[in-house]
């Protein structure tokens, strides 16, 4: 079976671009939360971590962070650094291993934390309207096909 080619160098149009469209999607969906949060002082870069720590239901260590948020240390610590200022989170050190930081949500970062499912659900139906569940269905399906696409050209770019 021949592989298809979608694409072509020569009559790349950015608008049929999947990237530029998954890429216009997460900032269209960032934009909605952010304007939905901006009444708790948060922003993208502060509600993404808390949703992380909440959903994972236990304290995570930073270089977790690093690798999830896909951001450098030195930005993790100073996204930390504004989260424990406003108290949302404290720092812990491992008591298995010194030279871990674990990241711990406060109680008021929990409370904070347990409204963003609700913020998201909105933006996402937002998102969705006019789809049908069955739409929505193969949205989903069609997207985890190509993360596992996606992940299996990673994986075997790393045999090479």
């Amino acid at each position: 079976m021949k592989k298809e080619l979608f694409y072509q160098p020569d009559a790349y149009l950015r608008d049929e671009s999947v990237g530029y469209l998954l890429a216009r999607a997460k900032q269209t969906i960032a934009a909605a939360c952010d304007q939905r949060l901006s009444a708790h002082d948060l922003t993208h870069s502060q509600w993404v971590p808390l949703l992380k720590l909440s959903l994972c239901g236990k304290p995570s260590p930073v270089a977790t962070l690093v690798s999830e948020l896909e951001i450098d240390a030195g930005a993790v610590t100073r996204l930390i650094d504004r989260l424990e200022a406003k108290g949302l989170v404290r720092r812990e050190r491992s008591s298995e291993d010194r030279r871990v930081v674990l990241i711990h949500l406060t109680e008021e970062g929990e409370r904070l934390a347990s409204g963003l499912t609700a913020v998201l659900a909105d933006v996402f139906n937002a998102h969705l309207k006019g789809f049908s569940r069955e739409e929505w269905q193969l949205l989903l399906q069609l997207l985890r096909r190509f993360v596992a696409n996606g992940e299996a050209l990673r994986e075997s770019s790393k045999d090479k």
